[in-house]
C-alpha cells in the first residue's frame, strides 16, 4: 500500500476502507508516513469529506493508536461531557457535582486553555494546592467515593489525534467535519464513559458559526458515537455572546460557585440543567426531562452540589475553604469599568473578542508553555437585549496594572454593539440531537 495512492483516491472523491484508514493512521503515528503526505490527505478530506462509515473507521483507528482508560473499577453508570469550545465556558465546574449528586459518576479528562478559550484545569488551579496529576488507582477511587474526578490528559491517550491536530492547525484543515468528529470522539471513547453528552456551540464565538453546520456536526458526532457502542447525545447551544458573565479563570470559578449556592439564574445554569438532564435520561436515572431537571435543581437548593464540589476540591489537594469563601481565590489588584459610548440596547457582544481581552490581560496563552495570570479577566454587566445608558458600565476589567486595566476597558467597550431599538435574543438552547 502506498500513501500517494490513498491521497489520489480521496482527492478524486473515492471512499477509503477500514484497512486503508488503519494503515494510514498507524503509519503516521509511527512516523513512517511524513507530515507532507498527511497534510495532502487532510486537504483532500477537507474538500471531499468522508461518509459516515469512513468517519467511524477514522475515529476507531485514532482511538486504537494509544491507551484506553479502564473504568471497570467504578460502580454504576459513568458519564462524560465535552464542549466544542467557547468563551466563559465553566460548565464542568457546575455540571459535575450536580450530576454526581444524582448518582451518575464522571471520570473526566480535561485540558488547559489555548488562545481565547479557557481550560478547565487552569480554572481549577485557582484553588491553592489543587492538582490534576492523579495516579490511575487514586482517580478510580475518587470517582467511586466523591462521584467525580477531573484529571489532566495523558500523552498515551490517542497519540494519533495529538499529532494530527497539530498538523491540521498549521495546514488550515481544522474545520473539516470528519476530522473534527474523529478528534473529539476518539478521546471521549478512550476515556471509557458509558454516556457521552456533547455541547456543540454555534454563533459568532463558536467554531461552527452557522446553526445548520452545528446541527450537521451534532448529528455526525452522535451517529458515530452510537456506532461505537456508546450512548451519545448532542445539545446545540448559542455562543453569540460569552456564556455567563465572567471570562477569566478565577472569575469564572467564582461565578460557578455563585450558581452552586443558588445565587445565579442565567444561561450558564440553564446549560448545565439541559446537559445534566440528557445525562440522567441516558444513564437511566430519570425517565423524562421534567423529573431529571427537578433532581438537578434539588442539588442546588439543598446545598448538596456545593458540598460535593468542596469534597472534590479537597480530594485533589485543593483548599476547600475557598469554595465557601471565594475571596480566598486569586484576585487582581486593579479594576476598571468599561462605560457605554451611547445609550440604547446591547445588540451584540463579540464573544471571541471578549475572550481576547482576557487573554491580553494575561488570562490566556498564545503558546502552550505560556504562564497565565489566574486572577485577571472581565465580568460583563450587560448581555444582549439589556438596556444601557450612556456612560453606564458594560463590564468590569480585572487587571494586574492600571495601564492594563485602562487598555482592557477600551478593548471591552469595543466588543459591544449598542443599537437604538431593543433586540430579541435568539433561543439559547437550539436543540437536542440523538444518534439513530
Amino acid at each position: 500500500m502506498r500513501m500517494s495512492d490513498l491521497i489520489q483516491k480521496k482527492r478524486d472523491g473515492g471512499v477509503l476502507d477500514r484497512r486503508e484508514i488503519r494503515w494510514m493512521i498507524e503509519g503516521y503515528t509511527a512516523g513512517t508516513i511524513p507530515d507532507y503526505q498527511m497534510s495532502a490527505m487532510c486537504m483532500a478530506i477537507f474538500y471531499q469529506g468522508m461518509d459516515i462509515q469512513e468517519t467511524y473507521e477514522l475515529t476507531m483507528a485514532m482511538l486504537d493508536s494509544g491507551d484506553r482508560i479502564d473504568l471497570s473499577g467504578i460502580s454504576g453508570v459513568k458519564a462524560d461531557k465535552h464542549s466544542t469550545g467557547g468563551v466563559g465556558d465553566k460548565t464542568s465546574l457546575l455540571l459535575c457535582p450536580m450530576v454526581a449528586c444524582c448518582g451518575v459518576k464522571l471520570a473526566k479528562l480535561s485540558g488547559r486553555g489555548l488562545g481565547h478559550t479557557g481550560g478547565t484545569i487552569d480554572k481549577l488551579e485557582s484553588f491553592p494546592g489543587f492538582s490534576t496529576a492523579i495516579a490511575e488507582d487514586a482517580f478510580i477511587r475518587q470517582v467511586n467515593e466523591v462521584g467525580f474526578a477531573i484529571a489532566g490528559q495523558t500523552a498515551q491517550l490517542c497519540p494519533a489525534d495529538k499529532k494530527l491536530y497539530a498538523l491540521r492547525d498549521v495546514t488550515a484543515t481544522v474545520a473539516s467535519r470528519p476530522l473534527i468528529v474523529s478528534s473529539i470522539l476518539c478521546k471521549k471513547l478512550a476515556a471509557g464513559a458509558d454516556v457521552i453528552v456533547l455541547d456543540v456551540k454555534t454563533g459568532s464565538g463558536a467554531f461552527m458559526q452557522r446553526e445548520e453546520d452545528a446541527f450537521d456536526l451534532a448529528r455526525t458526532l452522535t451517529e458515530v458515537g452510537r456506532m461505537a457502542g456508546r450512548k451519545v447525545v448532542a445539545v446545540v447551544t448559542d455562543m453569540d455572546e460569552p456564556l455567563g458573565n465572567a471570562v477569566g479563570n478565577a472569575l469564572e470559578v467564582k461565578e460557578a460557585l455563585a450558581a452552586l449556592r443558588g445565587e445565579y439564574r442565567g444561561d450558564l445554569l440553564e446549560l448545565c440543567l439541559t446537559l445534566g438532564t440528557q445525562i440522567l435520561r441516558e444513564g437511566g436515572v430519570a425517565s423524562d426531562d421534567a423529573s431529571a431537571r427537578e433532581m438537578l435543581e434539588r442539588t442546588i437548593s439543598s446545598g448538596a452540589a456545593l458540598e460535593r464540589f468542596a469534597a472534590f476540591v479537597r480530594a485533589q489537594g485543593g483548599d476547600a475553604s475557598a469554595v465557601y469563601d471565594p475571596s480566598l481565590l486569586p484576585q487582581a489588584p486593579v479594576t476598571a469599568e468599561a462605560p457605554a459610548p451611547a445609550g440604547g440596547y446591547v445588540g451584540r457582544i463579540h464573544a471571541e473578542d471578549v475572550g481576547l481581552v482576557s487573554m491580553h490581560l494575561g488570562g490566556g496563552r498564545a503558546a502552550k508553555d505560556d504562564d497565565i495570570d489566574l486572577a485577571v479577566g472581565v465580568v460583563l454587566k450587560k448581555k444582549v437585549g439589556d438596556a444601557v445608558a450612556a456612560g453606564e458600565s458594560l463590564g468590569t476589567v480585572h487587571a494586574r496594572t492600571e495601564e492594563a486595566a485602562r487598555r482592557g476597558a477600551d478593548m471591552l467597550r469595543a466588543c459591544f454593539e449598542i443599537v437604538p431599538e431593543k433586540v430579541t435574543r435568539s433561543p439559547f438552547i437550539k436543540g437536542v440531537v440523538r444518534g439513530e
